[in-house]
């Protein structure tokens, strides 16, 4: 955005670069159209890729502009991050769930590099814009596990197929790109040797079946369903 016309031009584009080219717009309220000069301006701005609803910006505005840019992280120094993040958290949970750490880790990005890539914002999905803090925010859920209630492979599964739906999943708006989302979690899953009963015991999947008081104690979890 914004949409190009039928010639190509950018008329929202071509009134920031009126102030870049000549420091300043016309006075459209006034009959004769004095030319109003303005000056201590500081123009900041982001963007992406065209695509996903985003245009390509003229050259002709970029010039004026000092571009900074950065490089994704590579997914050595991803897996390296989280894995020693995970590794740390669960040093003292059964090997059954330490020996899965690498795989989550790396299902984490599988996910999440599937998701960019079918699953692109529109004017329609403005809002699908997904980046490392995503990764970030589920691996933050799977540390927030209880040892006591994570004895199993399936166990850390479920909390990460949960993260997963709420970090990604909620930001859908139709059941299509739902799917798709639980059609990938579910694949991953499968690399565990997990069927799909073994992390959706109900329909809906709200993790836990209890959760941690204020104290620290142990309550139980109760969930309560069609509630008008």
């Amino acid at each position: 955005m914004p949409k190009k016309e039928v010639y190509g031009a950018q008329p929202p584009i071509e009134i920031i670069r009126q102030w870049m080219d000549h420091q300043g717009w016309y006075d459209r309220s006034v009959k004769e159209k004095p030319f109003m000069k303005i000056e201590d301006i500081i123009f900041i701005s982001a963007m992406g890729p065209p695509g996903g609803g985003k245009s390509v910006i003229t050259p002709r505005l970029q010039r004026h502009f000092n571009v900074i840019t950065y490089t994704n992280l590579g997914t050595e120094s991803v897996t390296m991050i989280f894995q020693k993040i995970l590794t740390a958290f669960v040093g003292h949970y059964s090997e059954a769930v330490r020996s899965q750490i690498s795989g989550i880790v790396e299902s984490s990005q599988l996910v999440f590099a599937a998701v960019a890539e079918n699953l692109k914002p529109t004017p329609s999905k403005s809002h699908y814009t997904f980046n490392l803090r995503d990764i970030s925010k589920i691996m933050q859920g799977v540390c927030s596990s209880d040892q006591k209630l994570t004895q199993e492979p399936k166990d850390i599964y479920r909390i990460w197929v949960h993260e997963n739906l709420r970090v990604f999943g909620d930001r859908m708006i139709n059941e299509d790109d739902k799917s798709t989302l639980t059609d990938l979690l579910m694949t991953e899953c499968e690399k565990a040797k997990l069927k799909r009963e073994d992390i959706f015991n109900v329909e809906r999947l709200i993790y836990g079946d209890y959760f941690n008081g204020i104290d620290g104690e142990s309550r139980p979890y109760i969930q309560i369903e069609d509630v008008q």
